[in-house]
């Protein structure tokens, strides 16, 4: 346990507790060219990497976000969700699979399927619910964002002792 209750580990379970209290809510930060925080609110869940199967925080960008533009320079990016005074935070890399962002190893004609089952992570539901959106997705080029932890923490409690 760190000082004044914060809690830090690289386990996803709050992610997914606090994710599913909110419908994924959450704040992304990416970082501009000149390393000030761009923030914007997105909907993100855990899902398994496409071709690691490690566990990653998820979210989709429509193809002119500025966010995006930033997460192609950078590659870093910061997620947090909260649910009333709960709140965690997940610091990475990430990966982009999209129109304009290959991701090596991952067929192009996989990617709608992807972009289901991160909306479906974030958001609720099952990948096969979000069909219908493909086309549209595809005409806003909108990308999969993978977040690959490499520090999650926030405040609450220890995994386990019931008061989560």
């Amino acid at each position: 346990m760190f000082p004044y209750g914060f809690v830090m580990t690289l386990d996803l379970t709050r992610v997914r507790e606090l994710g599913a209290r909110e419908s994924g809510l959450a704040v992304v930060v990416a970082y501009r060219p000149d390393g000030t925080a761009h923030t914007s609110v997105v909907n993100a869940g855990v899902l398994d990497h496409p071709l690691t199967g490690e566990p990653v925080v998820a979210f989709v960008a429509r193809g002119h976000a500025r966010k995006l533009a930033h997460l192609r320079l950078d590659g870093r990016a910061t997620v947090v969700l909260r649910s009333g005074w709960d709140w965690v935070a997940v610091e990475g890399t990430v990966e982009l699979a999209g129109p304009h962002d290959a991701l090596a190893g991952l067929a192009p004609g996989a990617i709608p399927g992807l972009l289901r089952s991160v909306y479906a992570a974030a958001a609720g539901g099952r990948a096969d619910d979000w069909a219908a959106l493909d086309a549209e997705m595809a005409a806003e080029g909108h990308t999969a964002v993978l977040l690959r932890p490499k520090r999650v923490y926030g405040n609450g409690t220890e995994p386990g002792d019931g008061r989560a």
